[in-house]
């Protein structure tokens, strides 16, 4: 538990300190990863979920991410303790801001209130037309059901509201999520194999502008050489005992 320790204490006493979350945090919530063994990308082909093939073909996209949305059930899934801790350092003051790649919604769910969403929710469909968004499950409810592909009220075309193949991240998330890597103090790269591009250069920008830089990861991730820190542990056991450290 040293570098716990040695991980806690740049939290104290950082000014701006940051969470950088990926698919590892959301895992033990039985969030299936997208990437790697046994990941959803092995299932299904992510080219199926293009953005060109939206525009090509609406109807055999949205029966291809009825499939996908089935497997992964977003509402039989709570937050873990990796969630709660993350939302506890932010309330106790010692978290400015959650930084994540994931889409499940869960880190909201748990009680993070700045939070950078850089590919997106799938808690909310998006229309193609006016840009209203609404909650997703009545459109995937209407999808199931016939009405594919769905359809806002003002005739629209209805999409999930996260970035897909083919659509680069939203400006205004990496914005604010390069500006809080190169004012950090502290910087926590949890969950991540720090792999995806370009959210995976928020972490090395942050170490690069002289932040601490703490990786929390089961497996080796290509960063490891420019951290201050690195545990691979599980992330559920590490956050709740740096959030007591704390």
């Amino acid at each position: 538990m040293d570098d716990v320790d040695a991980v806690a204490n740049a939290l104290r006493e950082a000014d701006t300190a940051v969470a950088f979350t990926g698919a590892g945090v959301s895992t033990a919530s039985g969030v299936p990863s997208f990437r790697g063994e046994d990941g959803l990308w092995e299932e299904f082909d992510p080219e199926s979920f293009h953005r060109r093939r939206l525009d090509a073909d609406p109807e055999g996209w949205w029966r291809d991410r009825l499939e996908l949305r089935e497997r992964l059930a977003p509402g039989d899934y709570e937050p873990n303790a990796a969630h709660d801790a993350l939302a506890e350092l932010e309330s106790a003051g010692h978290l400015d801001a959650v930084v994540t790649q994931n889409v499940d919604g869960l880190h909201a769910e748990a009680g993070t209130a700045e939070l950078i969403r850089l590919h997106g929710t799938n808690r909310r469909v998006r229309c193609e037309d006016c840009g209203e968004r609404s909650e997703a499950a009545p459109a995937f409810k209407r999808a199931r059901g016939g009405d594919v592909p769905p359809r806002c009220d003002c005739g629209g075309l209805l999409r999930p509201d996260v970035v897909l193949f083919g659509e680069s991240l939203p400006a205004d998330a990496m914005e604010r999520g390069r500006r809080l890597a190169h004012e950090s103090d502290c910087y926590l790269a949890v969950g991540s194999s720090l792999t995806v591009q370009p959210a995976a250069g928020l972490p090395r920008a942050a170490a690069r502008s002289g932040a601490t830089l703490a990786i929390v990861n089961l497996a080796e991730t290509p960063l490891d050489d420019a951290a201050d820190r690195v545990v691979g542990a599980d992330v559920t056991d590490v956050l709740p005992a740096l959030a007591a450290r704390v």
